[in-house]
């Protein structure tokens, strides 16, 4: 048994349908409807999530210091929504992402090409802490079970999974101005894709693994967290070398902003959190800065949750927060002593 869909216009606060039946499994939320799918067995609670997104927020277990959730927004307490079982969309594309560096820089250029062409897109949030990207359907999209992937419904359900080739699908086929691109045959679309490549294959990797060993892993490892937050280190130095007199990373004169910029801001908003002194590189400040003064930046950000994770977080909970500011010291001098004692000294390249 099937209700037919219910439409039902969303305002600027979007409500929850008053007196719900139980048996409403879950709720397909697009720019335009709210359509309840009436499941009689196996009902399930709905967790809250935060305005317009599709799942369940972040909650990612962070034994060493870690920023507190922030508070909880009233479109978080009004909107109830199930984990993902499935696509929900029928056209456009269809993004799949989590509040990671590598979802960010999905989401962000979704919304710069929304902005700039009119490009709408559905998205759902992938709570990889609950494995739902190892769930069938999702592999299905995805064999490695990794977000971010979208789906382009538009394209007979084309998948497409990793950052370094979402950006370049979506950019060929959806900036026909190069507004965010390079055309094909320039030089700067191959300087592009070594940056590119730069992140997917350096910087991205070794700063996960300076994530999980300085925050995360059980059992604390002198050499391996000293590595690959060195080698972290190290490629930021690279980065802060090439922004010198350039406002962007790639473009003739200084720079135009890119899908090069795109794909390592998402890496850079969490530098601090993986153990990097940004202050040794001022010009990778100053692009940050300069690439959250765009909103679709800002909005990019923001979907499916704002991360607390990120550098101006970091930065006002060491200063308002004294029990976090002590554990972070803590790190700090585990980090400090780990390189003592293994001799580590900076240099880049």
């Amino acid at each position: 048994m099937t209700f037919s869909p219910v439409r039902i216009a969303l305002s600027r606060h979007i409500r929850t349908l008053p007196n719900r039946p139980p048996q409403i499994r879950s709720i397909c939320i697009t720019s335009s409807s709210l359509i309840p799918l009436y499941k009689p067995s196996n009902p399930i609670s709905f967790p809250r999530v935060s305005r317009a997104s599709y799942s369940t927020t972040n909650k990612i277990p962070q034994p060493i210091p870690s920023p507190p959730p922030l508070p909880p927004s009233p479109e978080q307490q009004d909107i109830e929504m199930a984990e993902p079982t499935g696509l929900i969309a029928k056209s456009g594309i269809e993004l799949l992402t989590f509040g990671t560096p590598n979802g960010y820089k999905a989401s962000v250029l979704l919304e710069e090409l929304k902005e700039a062409y009119g490009k709408d897109y559905t998205w759902q949030s992938i709570n990889i802490s609950k494995n739902t990207q190892k769930e069938p359907w999702f592999i299905a999209i995805n064999p490695n079970g990794r977000i971010p992937a979208i789906v382009d419904h538009d394209r007979g359900d084309f998948a497409v999974f990793e950052g370094i080739a979402i950006l370049g699908y979506l950019t060929r086929l959806y900036d026909p101005e190069n507004k965010f691109s390079f055309p094909v045959d320039s030089d700067d679309y191959t300087v592009a894709e070594e940056w590119i490549g730069w992140q997917h294959g350096g910087l991205g990797p070794m700063q996960g693994q300076a994530n999980h060993f300085l925050r995360f892993a059980k059992e604390k490892i002198p050499y391996a967290t000293q590595r690959y937050v060195g080698e972290s280190e190290r490629l930021y130095g690279i980065l802060d070398k090439r922004l010198e007199n350039r406002d962007y990373i790639v473009g003739p004169g200084r720079g135009k902003y890119s899908i090069a910029d795109i794909s390592i801001i998402g890496w850079a908003n969490f530098a601090s959190f993986s153990g990097i002194n940004l202050d040794l590189f001022p010009n990778v400040q100053k692009w940050i800065a300069r690439l959250f003064e765009r909103p679709a930046v800002q909005k990019g950000f923001a979907i499916p949750t704002a991360t607390t994770l990120g550098n101006d977080n970091i930065k006002k909970l060491l200063d308002s927060d004294p029990e976090y500011k002590k554990k972070a010291e803590e790190t700090a001098a585990f980090l400090k002593e780990s390189q003592e004692k293994y001799g580590y000294k900076y240099t880049s390249p």
